[in-house]
C-alpha cells in the first residue's frame, strides 16, 4: 500500500475524536429544553448524560482486545457509523427511554475513537514529530470540553436540542469516507481468534460501570447516605479488584497492565490522571461560581470558558513544533507552573470580578494545558513497542476519562462540604453582643430603610445572612482552587522519570 500524506491520516481520525469529546459535554446544557420536551424530572434527564458516560467509558479499555479480534480499520469504521447512526436516532428520539437508550450506543460507539485515533497517529509520525501528531490530537481532546457546552447552548437556544445530535452527522460522513480511503491496518495488527477472556470482560464492564454511574449520580445521591450509590460503589471496588488480580495472570489478558513496569509510561499516565482531574473540576466550577455568586446566565458562563479553549488552539500547534527543538521536559514543567498559577489566580476571586478577571485564569490555563499535553503525550509512548501501542493508549484515555469523573465529583463535593464549615464558623459571629455584627446590622436596616420607607430589623438579618452565604460560598470555592494548585504542584517532581522521544526522520509506520 503507498504512502499517504500523515496530515490527511491526522484529519481523518481526528474529526471524529472531536465530536466524540464534544458529545460529552454538549448536551448538559441542552438538558432543561430535553426535560420539557419529553416530560421527565430532573434526575431521569441527567441520564442522558450518564448513559452515554457510562458505555463510552466501558468500552475505552476494551479497544485494543477488540482490534485484535476485528481489524483496526474495521473496527474504526464500526465505531464511527454507529457513532454517527446513534446521533441521528438520539436527535429523532421521541421519549426519554428511547434517548437513553440510544445515548448508551452512541457511547459505545465513541469510546474507541480517543485510543484508535491515537494509536493511529503515533504510527503516521516518525517519533521527532510526536509533539506534531500530538499537537492535532490535542485539539479534540482539549478543545472539545470546552466548546461543547457554549455550542450547545447556543444550538439550543436558535435551533432545538435534536439538532446538538443532527450536527455529528455531516462530519461523521466525511470521516468514514475518509477513513475508508486514507486509513490501512499495518501489518502487525493482525485479526486474531484468541481465547476470551470473559472473566475479565464481565468484570471490567461491571466495574467501570458502577464506577461511572457512583461518580456521576454520588453528590446528588449524597454518597453513601443512599444505599444505591453504597451497593455500586461495593460492586465497582470488587470487580476492579478482580480484575486487576485476574489480568496480572492470565496470558492474554483483555487489557495488558503489565504496562505501568514502564516506569515512564506509568508516571505519564499518574501526571495525566491529575491533570485532567484538575481539568475538568475547573471546566465545572467556573460557570458554577459565575453562574451562582455573580448572576451569570448559562451563556455567558460558558462563554467565560471559551478564551481558555482559544489560548489551547493558538499555542497546540506551537507547542508540538517546540517539542522537536527543545527537551519537552522543560516545556511540560512551565506548563504546570502555569496551570497551578491559574489555580492561584482564582483562589484571588471575589464577589466583585468583572468578566475580564473570570476569563484571565482561563487563558492562563489554556496556554498551560496545551504546554501539558503535547509533551507529556509524545514523552508517554516514547518507551512502548508500537505492538502494544493500542493496549496503551486504551488505558491513557481510560484514565484520561475517570479523571474527568473523579475531578467533577470530589470537587462538587468539597464545595457542598466546605459551605457547610464556613456557614457554620461565619454564623459564630453573628451575635448582638458582637461590634461587628452591630455595625452591620445598623447598616443593613439603613439600607432597607432607604429602599422601603420601614427600618426592618427582620429584613436587615436576612440581608446580612443572605451576605454570609455568599461569602460562605466564595471561601468554599476558594478552598477548591487551593486544592487545585497544591495538586498541580505537586505532580512536578514525576517529569523527572519520563523519557524524551528519540528523534528519528524514519517513521514508525508509513499508512
Amino acid at each position: 500500500m503507498g504512502k499517504v500524506n500523515k496530515w490527511i491520516v491526522a484529519l481523518a481520525v481526528v474529526l471524529p475524536t472531536l465530536l466524540e469529546v464534544v458529545d460529552t459535554s454538549v448536551v448538559n446544557v441542552a438538558l432543561n429544553h430535553i426535560r420539557g420536551s419529553l416530560s421527565a424530572g430532573v434526575d431521569e434527564a441527567t441520564w442522558t448524560v450518564t448513559a452515554y458516560l457510562v458505555s463510552n467509558a466501558i468500552i475505552i479499555p476494551l479497544t485494543g482486545w477488540l482490534c485484535s479480534i476485528f481489524g483496526r480499520k474495521n473496527y474504526l469504521m464500526f465505531s464511527v457509523v454507529l457513532f454517527t447512526v446513534s446521533s441521528f436516532m438520539c436527535g429523532s428520539a421521541t421519549s426519554l427511554a428511547m434517548l437513553v437508550f440510544f445515548r448508551v450506543v452512541q457511547g459505545i460507539g465513541g469510546g474507541a475513537l480517543q485510543p484508535l485515533s491515537q494509536a493511529i497517529l503515533f504510527e503516521a509520525f516518525p517519533p521527532a514529530e510526536y509533539g506534531m501528531a500530538m499537537a492535532m490530537f490535542g485539539v479534540g481532546i482539549m478543545f472539545g470540553p470546552i466548546v461543547g457546552p457554549v455550542m450547545g447552548g447556543w444550538i439550543t437556544d436558535n435551533w432545538s436540542w435534536p439538532w446538538v445530535f443532527y450536527v455529528n452527522i455531516p462530519i461523521g460522513i466525511i470521516s468514514i469516507i475518509m477513513i475508508a480511503i486514507f486509513i490501512h491496518d499495518p501489518s502487525y495488527v493482525k485479526k486474531i481468534r484468541e481465547k476470551i477472556d470473559y472473566w475479565g470482560l464481565g468484570l471490567i464492564v461491571v466495574g467501570i460501570g458502577c464506577l461511572q454511574i457512583v461518580l456521576d449520580k454520588g453528590q446528588r445521591e449524597d454518597w453513601f447516605s443512599s444505599a444505591f450509590i453504597t451497593r455500586l460503589a461495593i460492586i465497582a471496588a470488587v470487580s476492579l479488584v478482580l480484575f486487576v488480580i485476574i489480568e496480572l495472570k492470565i496470558r492474554e489478558p483483555i487489557l495488558n497492565l503489565r504496562e505501568f513496569k514502564n516506569i515512564p509510561y506509568a508516571s505519564a499516565n499518574i501526571i495525566q490522571f491529575f491533570v485532567f482531574f484538575v481539568l475538568f473540576a475547573s471546566i465545572i466550577l467556573l460557570p458554577i461560581f459565575l453562574q451562582q455568586l455573580m448572576g451569570y446566565d448559562a451563556y455567558l458562563a460558558g462563554l467565560a470558558l471559551a478564551p481558555g479553549g482559544v489560548a489551547t488552539l493558538i499555542m497546540m500547534p506551537i507547542v508540538g513544533k517546540l517539542t522537536t527543538k527543545i527537551n519537552p521536559k522543560f516545556i511540560l514543567f512551565f506548563g504546570l507552573l502555569l496551570v497551578g498559577y491559574s489555580m492561584i489566580m482564582m483562589m484571588r476571586f471575589n464577589l466583585s470580578i468583572d468578566f475580564q478577571m473570570a476569563a484571565m485564569p482561563r487563558i492562563v490555563m489554556g496556554f498551560g494545558m496545551s504546554m501539558i499535553f503535547v509533551p507529556l503525550m509524545s514523552m508517554a509512548f516514547a518507551t512502548i513497542p508500537k505492538e502494544e501501542m493500542g493496549n496503551a493508549t486504551s488505558i491513557f484515555a481510560l484514565l484520561r476519562n475517570i479523571a474527568g469523573s473523579f475531578g467533577i465529583a470530589t470537587m462538587t463535593t468539597i464545595l457542598a462540604q466546605r459551605v457547610q464549615f464556613h456557614n457554620y464558623r461565619f454564623v459564630e459571629h453573628l451575635n448582638p453582643y458582637d461590634p461587628r455584627y452591630q455595625m452591620a446590622l445598623h447598616n443593613a436596616t439603613a439600607l432597607v430603610q432607604a429602599k422601603t420607607g420601614v427600618a426592618n430589623e427582620m429584613a436587615a438579618n436576612g440581608f446580612i445572612y443572605q451576605r454570609l452565604m455568599q461569602e460562605a460560598n466564595l471561601f468554599s470555592f476558594v478552598d477548591a482552587y487551593y486544592i487545585s494548585a497544591v495538586i498541580i504542584f505537586a505532580i512536578l517532581p514525576l517529569i523527572f522519570l519520563l523519557k524524551r522521544p528519540q528523534h528519528t526522520d524514519q517513521p514508525v509506520l508509513a499508512h
